[in-house]
């Protein structure tokens, strides 16, 4: 269960994102975790997709906490019991699902442990079209190299997130893929906004009707800014680098084909 995220599949180094609080490393099958434990949450993910020997497994697998940190370090069932809440997945089940089927349905199972998860608005969530499908949009592009995609995933850990249950409800999440072009290292950044679902006044989480969530795409470099994450060579392979007449700094995504790749 130890192997993680590897720097080296893209064919040239990608390091993992450094966060400046402490974090503890989680290595799960394929992909890494780091857990920040005053948060309670992931400050990163990282995760290595193989597209051209994903396995379509079905699901498997139950939400436990990781026993190799305390479980106060952890944002555990009781966060998610009678509200609105999803446990959404930072990686996604399927993504490390590659190779050997036994391999792929480990890893595919170690996409359940808490760490994780974060509190997701059961709107965006559960919403198919632009957040769950920008890593399928992003694979599809790159079948024209070589079908490999390092994706990067956390909530954003800001000082203001509402409290809710002993923990803070992330009103933003932020994911970054990156893919071997035929010009080297590209890569695409993205920013999530709950904020219009999220409502932790006198403690009691609600969720307006579904659509008030929010896609953008946006400047890695401005990724990096919101988070104090170092990207490291992240920043300067953004697609997103070359394209001067953009409109708004931020792209608002209603629909795939709205992604500049």
């Amino acid at each position: 269960m130890t192997d993680g995220y590897d720097p080296e599949f893209l064919g040239a180094t990608l390091p993992l994102p450094r966060p400046t609080q402490p974090v503890r490393p989680l290595p799960y099958p394929r992909f890494t975790v780091l857990l920040d434990p005053a948060r309670q949450l992931a400050a990163v993910t990282a995760v290595n997709i193989d597209g051209a020997s994903l396995q379509d497994l079905p699901r498997t697998g139950d939400w436990r906490l990781d026993e190799r940190v305390p479980a106060a370090e952890q944002t555990g069932p009781e966060a998610y019991a009678r509200n609105d809440l999803d446990r959404g997945h930072l990686v996604r089940r399927r993504d490390p699902g590659w190779g050997p089927v036994d391999a792929a349905r480990a890893a595919t199972e170690a996409t359940f442990f808490y760490p994780n998860a974060a509190p997701q608005a059961a709107g965006f969530n559960q919403s198919k079209e632009l957040w769950l499908g920008l890593e399928d949009h992003v694979l599809a592009y790159a079948e024209t190299t070589d079908q490999r995609v390092s994706v990067f995933t956390a909530p954003v850990l800001a000082d203001d997130d509402p409290p809710y249950r002993g923990i803070r409800i992330p009103l933003r999440f932020w994911k970054i893929t990156a893919w071997q072009g035929p010009d080297g290292l590209a890569a695409a950044g993205f920013v999530l906004d709950q904020s219009e679902l999220v409502d932790t006044r006198e403690g009691v989480l609600a969720v307006p009707p579904l659509g008030a969530f929010r896609t953008f795409q946006v400047p890695v470099a401005d990724i990096a800014a919101l988070t104090g994450i170092d990207l490291g060579p992240l920043t300067g392979s953004d697609v997103l680098g070359a394209q001067t007449a953009l409109p708004e700094r931020w792209r608002t995504l209603t629909k795939n084909n709205d992604i500049a790749l």
